[in-house]
């Protein structure tokens, strides 16, 4: 049964509320996601969900305005994960809220995503000036590879293993993800870092296969645990972790993160962010 987003309002025209208020986060079930992967509660991976608010404001005592890019990690063992307008909706909510200090503003925030997700969220603040150092993906790129291309509908059964391949390990990247907001149909930009010790992955066929996401409506999270389930079907490496960094939208980025093999240690955004 597909989830009916009507009833949540999302999608819609909506007003910009300058009174704080948390209702208007608007949490998603992952299990829908999760089922039509046939993803049980014994996840085959671990990770995160890192997102950034590049547009967070809200007052000091005196009433002053206050600025930082916020970060958040959403465990992928949450219940919910919270819809990115939403999310906006609610940091535009604080920007006339005074609070004593920083500490109390993260509180807060803690506070309410961690009651919207139904797990424990953190928050941290970065200042404006002392910001991220923008890196590059460490590894080989596939978009430089040869290949034709006329499928832009997910097909998950391209994927496969060198002929005669052996054990390798190594990390592949590409720039050319794009999917589609399930709800309002807008394009996702991103790229998406792919490391693995298991047979040798036909690299021509892994390209075609993050270009065939181009017409597929799915949230950012549920994209990048698509991928991980599809290489670990079709591929069957022995470690695996696939990384999502997509481009901003409404001052969001999101960035989810899976692994079987290895816990998430920290972020560095890339320049598209």
């Amino acid at each position: 049964m597909s989830f009916n987003y009507q009833q949540t309002g999302l999608g819609q025209e909506t007003d910009y509320a300058s009174d704080y208020n948390p209702q208007l986060l608007c949490p998603l079930p992952r299990s829908q996601g999760r089922q039509e992967l046939s993803l049980s509660k014994d996840l085959p991976f671990q990770g995160v969900d890192v997102w950034h608010n590049y547009e967070a404001s809200w007052l000091n005592a005196k009433g002053k305005p206050q600025v930082a890019i916020v970060q958040l990690l959403v465990p992928c063992t949450s219940i919910f994960l919270i819809e990115s307008k939403s999310l906006k909706l609610y940091f535009n909510s604080l920007n006339f809220k005074k609070f004593n200090n920083q500490k109390e503003f993260l509180s807060l925030l803690e506070t309410d995503l961690s009651k919207a997700a139904q797990a424990p969220v953190k928050a941290r603040l970065f200042a404006v000036d002392n910001a991220y150092q923008l890196r590059q993906l460490q590894g080989q790129c596939l978009d430089n590879l040869e290949i034709e291309c006329d499928d832009y509908v997910l097909n998950p059964t391209i994927l496969s293993c060198q002929p005669a391949a052996q054990i390798v390990s190594e990390s592949l990247y590409s720039h050319l993800l794009r999917s589609n907001c399930p709800v309002t149909n807008q394009p996702d930009w991103g790229s998406v870092q792919i490391s693995y010790t298991g047979y040798a992955l036909n690299h021509e066929n892994l390209l075609r296969y993050l270009i065939s996401f181009r017409q597929h409506n799915d949230f950012h999270e549920q994209c990048v645990e698509r991928i991980f389930t599809d290489i670990m079907q079709y591929c069957q490496p022995q470690q695996l972790t696939v990384q999502a960094h997509y481009t901003r939208r409404g001052g969001l980025d999101i960035n989810p993160y899976r692994s079987n093999c290895q816990p998430f240690v920290e972020f560095q955004r890339l320049a598209r962010q």
